[in-house]
């Protein structure tokens, strides 16, 4: 749950070449059968690079896949525009829209196994049907434009968690040391040898927690195990391979060290979601120890 996650597209697989078509029967280019359901009036056309606010559902005959209205909490979902890659990527048909065009694009599944080259596929995939997505371009931002969007988002985010964190300690009169990134730790046995450094390899225990107490993972509490074996975590030191805040807190620890770090949340996930127990924009709390280093001969 510590390690960064990695936000997965929804699957597609289709290639679109051709302009608006208006509202009639679909058309076909390369093996991929497509329809304007919706042509608005404008030319603002996404290109590489930009980002695209979409709604899509995915159909796999009449079985409805996944609709991103329900992932994402009844909002559009943002991409950013690339370049397809290989034969079958749906991607590449955001810069035949502009804003306010819905269409419907739908592949054969036995098109798509010979674009594949025979791979297997998953059972939803069943021959003889289709692959569909229903897709609403909703709006287009430039690169930069999004970036300073952003920029805005995550320094009011970032007030906001400070504010909650110091009325926290408050609270709870706890004295924590702050970090310039604006993590804040506290440390309750120093543990002793050198300062843990890039390149070396920590063995941890831990247990996060959400604000208001609730654990959302441990590699100490049997009933979070779901499996694993209870041992200490390997974490490479200065490899940036676990969220932002674990990397800088557990760099500021030695061997044998006891600290609870508090991470905003723009050192954790962010406005992402990554799993049950932790909303977006979540401020998280980890309890962890030091229990052995390695470092490199």
């Amino acid at each position: 749950m510590i390690k960064r996650v990695i936000p997965i597209a929804l699957l597609g697989m289709t290639v679109l070449s051709a302009c608006h078509s208006g509202s009639g029967d679909f058309k076909n280019v390369n093996g991929i059968e497509y329809k304007i359901v919706k042509d608005a009036p404008g030319d603002m056309h996404p290109k590489v690079g930009d980002f695209a606010s979409i709604n899509i559902k995915m159909y796999a005959g009449d079985s409805l896949l996944a609709d991103s209205r329900k992932l994402n909490d009844g909002k559009p979902v943002e991409m950013q525009v690339q370049e397809a890659k290989m034969r079958g990527d749906w991607a590449a048909a955001l810069t035949q829209l502009t804003p306010g065009d819905s269409a419907i694009f739908r592949v054969k599944v036995d098109s798509l196994k010979k674009f594949l080259g025979g791979q297997p596929l998953p059972p939803f995939m069943k021959a003889g049907t289709y692959l569909k997505y229903q897709i609403s371009l909703v709006s287009v931002k430039t690169a930069e434009d999004y970036k300073k969007e952003q920029d805005a988002k995550l320094g009011q985010q970032k007030d906001i968690d400070d504010k909650t964190l110091q009325d926290y300690f408050a609270k709870n009169n706890i004295k924590a040391n702050k970090t310039a990134d604006g993590l804040y730790y506290t440390i309750q046995s120093e543990g002793s040898g050198n300062q843990l450094k890039a390149g070396d390899t920590a063995y941890i225990n831990y247990t996060g927690k959400t604000m208001d107490g609730k654990v959302f993972d441990s590699n100490t509490d049997p009933a979070m195990a779901h499996g694993r074996p209870m041992k200490p975590l390997q974490i490479p030191v200065g490899a940036h391979m676990m969220i932002p805040g674990m990397d800088e807190g557990i760099a500021l620890l030695k061997k044998g060290s006891k600290a609870t770090l508090y991470l905003p949340s723009g050192l954790a996930y962010g406005p992402a979601s990554p799993g049950p127990g932790i909303g977006p924009n979540s401020i998280l709390m980890f309890d962890v120890e030091v229990k052995d280093v390695k470092s490199p001969k």
